[in-house]
């Protein structure tokens, strides 16, 4: 399946959708405390999307005969994504807290995604959350024309290995725009020079999951939280970003207005 090259309105509309996704997470992750609820979280995310005249990508999202019931994504510290937020969820000093926010803006969809602390957390988990995000950060990087996609998939693997931490390996990153998942994928493992050629006009959601323990997962009951499957804290970032001649331009950057 080829991969979709957005064109000068596409790349603008991008911008303008990744631009309230980002500033509804910057919002977001600035609420985040002791005490609070994962629904908490979720209604002023749901009221935050709806301020800026956007939907939320998430919500009623489709899997089989599943829908997805919430705006926003909530994982606290075993759950890696899809968590589903719950008033009986309460956020507990030491806690991690992943926020993921997808909406859409005018026909395009902003991706982004985020793991905050709660409260204090042990240096284990703060060398968790640095270790990630830096992932994303070298992963992103990589996203250059003429590179390809394994180019961003090994670079984050080894990374993350190299400080003893483990990439969840089913759940991969994607392409994003006038769908949430487009091609190509983008693996959080994988070897240099491998994968499908990147060119300008691509709009990747580059996206490290980082478990403290090892790389398996599994499903709740619920048919949407992913979880570790040892139990193990795992920590999510995420941004868009656009392909281009002069260099990867990450679009979910928190900015004034879209």
């Amino acid at each position: 399946m080829s991969i979709p090259l957005k064109n000068k309105d596409g790349i603008a509309r991008m911008r303008e959708a990744c631009a309230v996704a980002a500033m509804v997470l910057d919002s977001l992750k600035q609420l985040v405390r002791p005490g609070l609820t994962t629904q908490d979280l979720e209604e002023a995310g749901r009221d935050l999307i709806a301020s800026h005249g956007a939907r939320s990508s998430d919500y009623g999202y489709q899997i089989g005969s599943r829908r997805y019931p919430a705006h926003t994504c909530i994982s606290v510290n075993e759950e890696v994504v899809h968590g589903i937020p719950s008033i009986r969820r309460v956020l507990r000093d030491g806690d991690i807290v992943s926020l993921d926010v997808t909406v859409t803006y005018n026909g395009y969809i902003g991706d982004n995604a985020v793991t905050v602390p709660v409260g204090r957390i042990t240096p284990r988990l703060t060398e968790l959350l640095d270790v990630t995000r830096d992932a994303l950060d070298l992963g992103i990087r990589q996203a250059v024309v003429g590179n390809r996609i394994g180019d961003i998939s090994a670079t984050i693997q080894a990374y993350v290995e190299s400080h003893g931490f483990s990439v969840v390996r089913e759940m991969v990153g994607h392409g994003v725009g006038v769908k949430m998942h487009e091609p190509p994928e983008i693996p959080n493992f994988g070897r240099k020079g491998t994968g499908e050629k990147i060119k300008p006009g691509m709009t990747l959601a580059i996206e490290p999951m980082v478990n403290v323990g090892g790389h398996r997962i599994k499903t709740l009951a619920d048919g949407w939280t992913v979880v570790t499957s040892d139990g193990s804290p795992s920590a999510h970032f995420e941004h868009t970003v656009l392909t281009t001649e002069t260099g990867p331009e990450i679009l979910t950057l928190p900015r004034r207005s879209p």
